[in-house]
């Protein structure tokens, strides 16, 4: 039985419209999960395959800016993903980017139905719960981007904006972030690149995902952010993306006007 909470949050009591959401927090493996392994080396479970790296601080750190409440994932995407709808067959992983999961292997119904009540439901029922704080709630979920697949091209992208059939406050943050020349000039100094914000890169929003649950389903405005991952390794970099994108969100939100 799992004695840890599957959910962190911080800033409960925040009264901004804004609730950050980060799915994909952490690696971790409770001990009541393969005895606290999937059976995956240091090295794999540190890689993008078991959590998003650097969203965890971002998310939090944006939360602060934003004077905003976040919810994040205590378990890692591997054990069971909660940005999945409960019938998607990726819900538990077996294999990702060329990695076979040890634990999940053989992991049958019985297994899937032990974690979803253990860490799934808990995790969204305490997203719902602060997503229903206010009627005027507004969902920026955080996630990271690995720059390259294995055997695959290297991403161009520096920043996704994903939405799907509420695209108001999506397309709201797009525009800004495109026609930030603050944001291309940051950019250009920092990586020496140009800026590249792709609509629904570098993939788009799955049925029955954590944004269909909480915000579609409860007309609430909504957008997920993708950030690539080499951009928020380390506490500095998070801190300072933050202070970068809190006002363009708070600028997306009075253009949407939602």
């Amino acid at each position: 039985m799992n004695t840890i909470a599957p959910f962190q949050v911080s800033g409960g009591d925040r009264p901004a419209r804004w609730l950050i959401s980060c799915d994909h927090a952490t690696n971790r493996v409770p001990p009541c999960v393969g005895a606290g392994s999937l059976g995956l080396s240091a090295a794999d479970m540190a890689r993008h395959i078991a959590f998003d790296i650097g969203a965890a601080g971002l998310t939090r750190a944006l939360a602060e800016a934003l004077d905003a409440p976040a919810v994040l994932s205590d378990f890692s995407r591997l054990v069971i993903d909660p940005n999945r709808g409960e019938d998607d067959p990726t819900l538990v992983m077996k294999l990702y980017d060329g990695t076979v999961i040890p634990a999940n292997r053989y992991a049958d119904a019985a297994e899937v139905e032990r974690r979803l009540a253990a860490f799934y439901r808990p995790y969204h029922a305490a997203f719902g719960a602060l997503a229903a704080r206010r009627a005027d709630t507004v969902i920026c979920a955080v996630h990271s981007f690995t720059p390259q697949f294995s055997g695959r091209p290297r991403r161009p992208w520096q920043f996704g904006v994903l939405m799907e059939r509420d695209r108001r406050l999506g397309e709201a943050l797009l525009a800004e972030m495109r026609s930030s020349a603050a944001l291309a000039e940051w950019i250009s100094a920092e990586h020496g690149e140009p800026l590249a914000v792709g609509e629904n890169q570098p993939y788009g929003l799955l049925p029955r995902d954590a944004l269909d649950q909480h915000g579609q389903d409860h007309g609430r405005p909504h957008l997920l952010l993708e950030i690539r991952s080499d951009l928020i390794e380390t506490p500095g970099a998070q801190q300072l993306w933050a202070t970068r994108l809190a006002p363009l969100l708070t600028r997306a939100l009075a253009r949407a006007q939602v």
